[in-house]
């Protein structure tokens, strides 16, 4: 997968990492977000790939990076 943004990367790291979310699942969210403007975490949730748990735990992660 590449990234153009520092954020991005950061982001799927922590996706990686604090959710333990595969590579797949991720790839998953990102071809879907090329045709869809909704939010990856959103598409993330919408998919069944986290709960709305992890859900709060992502954007409370993005809003900390603001």
């Amino acid at each position: 997968m590449m990234f153009n943004h520092r954020r991005d990367r950061k982001f799927i790291v922590f996706l990686q990492n604090e959710l333990e979310l595969s590579n797949s699942d991720i790839a998953v969210a990102l071809r879907h977000r090329e045709c869809d403007s909704a939010r990856l975490p959103m598409l993330l949730w919408q998919y069944g790939l986290i709960d709305l748990e992890q859900l709060e735990r992502i954007f409370d992660w993005l809003e900390k990076q603001v």
